[in-house]
């Protein structure tokens, strides 16, 4: 090990050489490269952590580039997976990354939880924060959640050596029409950085033994009034009694397909191959004035209007669902499945901005292309 290297966090009198080493020897696992992961990931590596796994399988959207400090413009429309690897190799070339080009499901998450010391879960929908803690629980392995939204941000370490598991906070999950929208919600990009940043700090202090661990606590953090709040929880010893995952988990990025989707990219030829494709926007109204895309000439149906407004649709073609990122329009595919079972619904996976991300990179591409052909003017 190269001791120099880290020379400037050896030399605190409670951590030293032992602390250093412990940090080595340890694999620790992040679910999700994205807002929260990132910092994790950035910081876990540096320090000197010795093995990493990285569980990410989206590719690289404009929309990301806000608060996904790590990826840049000339990353639009690459795999994640693949510019994280190139730029961690790049910070500390020591480090043993362990690749999982996947979504965390009910099917893989055993197998890949079981090779880790500890989990940092980075992930940004309920399905995958539920089937963390349960895989987390039956392999009796700690992890340490985080969740961000608007101007605020939380965080805990959950099922470590023997304290509350993630179902003691929230024992059940939320169903759709409770879970706040993203999109219409937002995030403001520093957020996640100082949320993931203490994701890491959590995992050091648990590989280390340092300090006092956020176990049984929920901390909150609101940046507006740059505050920090402390919710106390006991455990349920129910909670720890899992044996088996279940059935009902959402898959990754179709955690809550229930339908027909369809990618942008197949829309894309849809559109050129058919004189009438019929596109439902669900955003709403404000949302679908700020920006639309006229090559679709989509119909605007907010989400909350759509029961009310069904005469509006051609009942006899299929019906594209369109929205942000895909989630709403996921939800109406099951709102007008349970109101005709007929339909013939597809949800537009990754929605405008998906649209966005690939529109980007042939904008990327082209202006390559013309520079190296020397056409770009100034």
């Amino acid at each position: 090990m190269d001791f120099n290297r880290y020379q400037r966090q050896t030399v605190l009198k409670d951590f030293g050489a032992e602390a250093q080493q412990k940090l080595k020897d340890a694999s620790v696992l992040v679910v999700g490269a994205g807002g929260l992961g990132i910092p994790a990931l950035l910081y876990l590596n540096a320090m000197g952590v010795g093995n990493i796994g990285i569980v990410e399988q989206d590719m690289v959207e404009i929309t990301n580039l806000q608060r996904q400090v790590l990826y840049t413009e000339g990353d639009l429309g690459r795999s994640k997976i693949e510019v994280v690897v190139e730029r961690l190799k790049a910070q500390n070339s020591s480090t043993h990354l362990t690749i999982f080009d996947t979504f965390l499901t009910r099917h893989n998450a055993l197998e890949i939880i079981a090779q880790f010391d500890i989990v940092i879960d980075g992930s940004d929908n309920f399905p995958t924060r539920y089937l963390i803690n349960d895989a987390c629980v039956i392999l009796k392995k700690p992890f340490v959640s985080g969740a961000i939204q608007g101007f605020e941000g939380q965080l805990s370490v959950f099922n470590y050596q023997g304290s509350p598991t993630y179902r003691c906070l929230f024992p059940n999950m939320p169903n759709q029409e409770e879970i706040p929208n993203c999109n219409e919600n937002g995030v403001l990009g520093v957020i996640p950085g100082i949320i993931g940043n203490l994701q890491a700090l959590e995992a050091v202090k648990a590989i280390t033994g340092l300090g006092e661990i956020l176990k049984g606590k929920l901390l909150l953090f609101n940046g507006l009034e740059h505050s920090y709040k402390t919710i106390h929880f006991s455990l349920n010893p129910q909670n720890t009694a899992i044996k088996k995952l279940l059935e009902s988990y959402g898959e990754g990025e179709d955690a809550c397909e229930i339908g027909g989707s369809i990618s942008v990219e197949e829309l894309e030829k849809t559109l050129k191959d058919q004189e009438h494709v019929q596109i439902i926007d669900v955003r709403s109204k404000k949302e679908f004035q700020h920006f639309s895309l006229p090559q679709m000439k989509a119909i605007n149906i907010p989400l909350n209007e759509l029961e009310g407004r069904t005469n509006e649709l051609d009942t006899q073609s299929p019906i594209y669902l369109l929205c942000q990122s895909g989630k709403r329009s996921n939800m109406a595919l099951g709102i007008l499945k349970e109101l005709n079972p007929k339909l013939e619904l597809y949800n537009i996976v990754g929605g405008v901005d998906r649209f966005l991300a690939l529109a980007s990179l042939g904008t990327a591409k082209k202006n390559s292309s013309d520079l190296s052909k020397g056409e770009v003017k100034s």
